[in-house]
């Protein structure tokens, strides 16, 4: 009888089992490396404005990437960092994804956790870096206040005026944060 077996998993300790192991994690991490050292390229070559990212140092496994905010939208001006985690699935798995500079938004909590069903259920081998940034743009400008993770953004969303009000008072807030903390760190 056939046995679905994880080939990460280390539960058997034969030593015909670790050497498949070591065998096949650096062709598989290969084969992601490959991929996301692909999408950087198009990302470099990406003429669209809005969007970029790129690894975090030497590690191709973890990405800061960037947008602004949406033209003719209250987040128009405003430009947000996001992290992206790749696991070593990638691309059958979706990366994790989440938002580093706060951003109130309905489909956003506190921790930058993004409610986004690409990133989900609706994930996709497809996809990659640059349709997850575009995405991720115009869920600023169409949220999915049936779904809000952040509730008192999805009731203030039907009123843009002190929508956009409140957006601005915490992205600022959230931008002098960061600068008396990158103050504090130089003293």
């Amino acid at each position: 009888m056939a046995q679905n077996v994880n080939p990460f998993s280390s539960t058997q300790n034969t030593p015909t089992k670790a050497a498949e192991e070591k065998q096949s994690l650096p062709k598989d991490n290969h084969a992601v490396s490959k991929r996301l050292q692909k999408e950087l390229m198009v990302l470099m070559m990406n003429t669209e404005q809005g969007v970029s990212a790129f690894p975090e140092g030497e590690n191709l496994f973890k990405w800061i990437g960037t947008i602004t905010g949406p033209r003719d939208t209250v987040y128009a001006g405003l430009t947000y960092k996001l992290t992206l985690e790749f696991p070593h699935s990638y691309p059958y798995s979706a990366p994790i994804v989440r938002f580093a500079t706060p951003c109130f938004h309905p489909n956003v909590d506190t921790g930058g956790n993004i409610c986004l069903d690409i990133l989900k259920d609706k994930w996709s081998a497809l996809y990659d870096v640059r349709t997850i940034l575009l995405s991720i743009q115009s869920l600023l400008s169409e949220p999915n206040n049936e779904s809000p993770l952040n509730l008192e953004a999805a009731e203030l969303w039907n009123n843009q005026t002190k929508y956009k009000k409140y957006l601005m008072e915490e992205y600022h807030r959230a931008f002098d944060r960061a600068q008396n903390n990158c103050n504090q760190q130089d003293s």
